[in-house]
């Protein structure tokens, strides 16, 4: 009975340590408030082969850092040649801040969106702040017009050409 009681003891205090420890633990890499956000280019270019190419393919964020998404589209002629960029992973996984177009500003403040189509040469700015670390998926492919589909619809275009590229949150 007296080794059942000290096992017991010895798992309750386990517990409360492991409770107690837990900010410690699970505390982000970054800081919240910090300003201002720390940029992070991704232009999308299209290949000789007419599919996207993105630069980089792999982007590094940390948790509880603030960041800014520049995304960049420079050699797109038209709607039909544009691209759609979709990271619902990393959104949905994320506090959303603002979203701008050229001199338009969407402040979001936790909201979120599909997608980004780039129908012109230009760029559109996601501020966000990672909230849970992981490896997310995003895709960068045909808008649905140019593949028949209706448009704005969301998901991979598999008639289409497109790439995959990641966001790596630690």
């Amino acid at each position: 009975m007296n080794k059942i009681i000290k096992i017991l003891f010895q798992f309750i205090l386990l517990i409360i340590l492991l409770i107690s420890f837990y900010p410690v633990i699970a505390d982000s890499a970054g800081n919240l408030a910090k300003y201002p956000p720390e940029g992070r280019d991704i232009t999308i270019k299209t290949s000789s082969s007419g599919f996207p190419k993105l630069y980089p393919e792999e982007i590094t964020l940390l948790t509880g850092k603030y960041y800014l998404l520049n995304i960049s589209c420079p050699d797109v002629k038209d709607d039909i040649t544009g691209w759609r960029i979709e990271m619902r992973e990393l959104l949905q996984n994320s506090h959303l801040r603002l979203v701008t177009v050229g001199d338009i500003e969407i402040h979001l403040q936790g909201l979120s969106f599909n997608a980004i189509e780039c129908d012109e040469i230009g760029s559109a700015h996601v501020s966000l702040v990672p909230i849970k670390a992981g490896l997310y998926q995003f895709y960068v492919g045909n808008v649905p017009s140019a593949v028949g589909k209706p448009i704005g619809q969301s998901g991979i275009q598999k008639a289409g050409k497109y790439v995959f590229g990641k966001f790596i949150v630690r």
